[in-house]
C-alpha cells in the first residue's frame, strides 16, 4: 500500500497540477480522501460485482464521447486509487481544457482558506461558485484571506489575495442563496499560462492589422468585474508582445477580442500616408524627409476607431484615425515634452500666468502656416478659446461648423502639437 500512497504522490504532481496552487494542506485532504475510499471499499468488496463496481463508480459531468484522455497514463492500482484519480480528471473539449472535474465535485479541495473563523460562512455553493469563478474568469485560484458577513445588505463578502498586491479579488454573495452578487477581480499570469482559445486567435488577429503575427508573448493581465443586476462576470484580458524590433498588445472582453494594437510590416505601411506625414513634419519642425523609426496600428473595436502612428528620426510623430466621430490627426514634436525648471512657487505662478495668457496674435502667427501647409486652411475665421484647467492648450474652432483644432504650445509660442478632430 505505501508504494501506491508513493505513486499517487508522483500522479499529484504532474501536470495539469504542476502550475497551479496545489499546496501541501490540499495534498494532505487529497491523500485522506484516498484513504478513506480505500477501506470504504475494502469493507465492500465482497457486496459488489466488477460489474456493479464499475457502475457506482461517480459519474461527474457530461464527459461522453467529447471525453479525451488527461494528460499522461492514469497509474492503475486498487479501485478505490481509480476512484480518487477519477475526481481530479479534467474534461477536454476538441483539443481545449476546459474545467477539472474535483472543482466541481468537491470544490473544498480546490479552494485556499485561511484560518480565519470566518470561513465557516461560505457554504458549499459559495464555495463552489468562488472557486469556478476565479477559475473560468480569473485564470487561476487565490487564496481566499477574508470572509464577512454584511447583514444590512444580506450579503456575504469574500477577499482573496492582497489589496496592495497584483493578484486581488473581490467577491459578494448573496447569503441567503449563495448566489454571486458583485465581482471585482485582478490577476497576472504568465503566456503560456493563458487559455488556448485565446493563444491561437493571436497569428491571424496581428496579421489581420497587417503586424507581424510571430510576436512572441511577454505577459498577461485579467481584469474581471460583475456589476449590482448583471448576469455574469465580464473579463477583459490583455496580452503584451514583442521581438527584438517590434511590440503588440491584444484586448479581449470575454473570448472576443476588441483591440489589436502591433508594428507595421514595411509591406503594410501605406506609402501614400507615409508621404502625408512626412509633409505634415515638415511643417511643423521645417526638416524635410526625416527617416521613418516605425508604424504601428491600433484598431479598437470597443472605441470604434482604426488608427495609424507612425514616428520619425528627432522624436517627431503623426497620429492619423478613422473613428465614429470622424477622421482625427495628430502632428507632434516629443522634444518639447520636457519638464519646465522652476525653483519655487512663485517662478511657477508666473510661468503658469505666462502661458494662459499668451498674446493670440503670436499664437496665430505660429501656428496660421502649419495648418495652411497641412490642411490647406486659413486660420483666419477660427476663434480661439482658452481654458484655465489646460495650460498650454487652446482650441481654434469655427463656429458654423464642427471643425476643431487643439494646439499645444511653449510660453514662447514654439508648436507642441496639432491635433483636427477627435478631441
Amino acid at each position: 500500500m505505501k508504494k501506491k500512497d508513493e505513486q499517487w504522490e508522483k500522479e499529484i504532481k504532474k501536470g495539469p497540477f504542476a502550475s497551479s496552487p496545489f499546496t501541501e494542506d490540499h495534498k494532505r485532504k487529497v491523500l485522506q480522501q484516498v484513504e478513506w475510499m480505500k477501506k470504504s471499499e475494502v469493507g465492500s468488496k465482497g457486496d459488489r460485482s466488477e460489474g456493479s463496481s464499475r457502475l457506482s463508480r461517480p459519474q461527474v459531468g457530461n464527459v461522453s464521447n467529447k471525453r479525451r484522455p488527461r494528460r499522461g497514463p492514469l497509474i492503475a492500482g486498487a479501485g478505490a486509487l481509480v476512484i480518487a484519480a477519477g475526481l481530479f480528471l479534467w474534461i477536454w473539449d476538441d483539443g481545449q481544457l476546459v474545467k477539472p472535474v474535483i472543482e466541481q465535485v468537491y470544490p473544498t479541495a480546490a479552494l485556499q482558506l485561511s484560518d480565519d473563523l470566518s470561513m465557516n460562512l461560505l457554504t458549499d455553493k459559495m464555495k463552489k461558485n468562488v472557486v469556478t469563478t476565479m477559475r473560468d474568469d480569473l485564470g487561476k485560484q487565490l487564496k481566499i484571506t477574508k470572509v464577512e458577513d454584511l447583514p444590512v445588505s444580506g450579503r456575504i463578502y469574500v477577499e482573496a489575495g492582497k489589496e496592495s498586491e497584483k493578484e486581488y479579488a473581490q467577491i459578494w454573495l448573496d447569503a441567503t442563496t449563495g448566489n454571486l452578487r458583485e465581482i471585482q477581480m485582478r490577476g497576472e499570469m504568465q503566456p503560456n499560462e493563458l487559455e488556448h482559445r485565446y493563444m491561437r486567435q493571436v497569428p491571424s488577429l496581428l496579421q489581420s492589422i497587417g503586424s507581424t503575427p510571430t510576436l512572441k508573448p511577454v505577459s498577461v493581465q485579467r481584469y474581471v468585474s460583475m456589476k449590482q443586476g448583471e448576469l455574469e462576470p465580464i473579463s477583459h484580458t490583455t496580452l503584451w508582445l514583442k521581438n527584438e524590433t517590434g511590440y503588440g498588445e491584444i484586448v479581449w472582453q470575454q473570448d472576443k477580442a476588441v483591440s489589436i494594437t502591433g508594428d507595421l510590416r514595411l509591406d503594410q505601411v501605406s506609402q501614400v500616408a507615409l508621404a502625408d506625414a512626412k509633409k505634415a513634419i515638415e511643417a511643423l519642425s521645417g526638416k524635410a524627409n526625416l527617416d521613418l523609426v516605425r508604424a504601428s496600428r491600433s484598431k479598437d473595436d470597443e472605441l470604434g476607431k482604426d488608427t495609424v502612428f507612425f514616428s520619425f528620426k528627432d522624436n517627431y510623430f503623426v497620429q492619423m484615425t478613422e473613428g465614429k466621430e470622424g477622421l482625427g490627426y495628430t502632428v507632434g514634436d516629443a522634444n518639447y515634452y520636457e519638464q519646465q525648471e522652476i525653483g519655487n512657487i512663485e517662478e511657477m505662478e508666473a510661468y503658469h500666468e505666462k502661458l494662459y495668457n499668451i498674446d493670440e496674435s503670436l499664437l496665430r502667427e505660429k501656428v496660421g502656416p502649419i495648418v495652411k501647409k497641412i490642411f490647406n486652411i486659413d486660420f483666419n475665421d477660427y476663434k480661439l478659446h482658452r481654458n484655465a484647467e489646460q495650460l498650454g492648450i487652446v482650441t481654434f474652432e469655427l463656429e458654423s461648423s464642427t471643425d476643431v483644432f487643439q494646439v499645444e504650445y511653449r510660453e514662447d509660442g514654439r508648436i507642441r502639437m496639432i491635433t483636427r478632430g477627435e478631441l
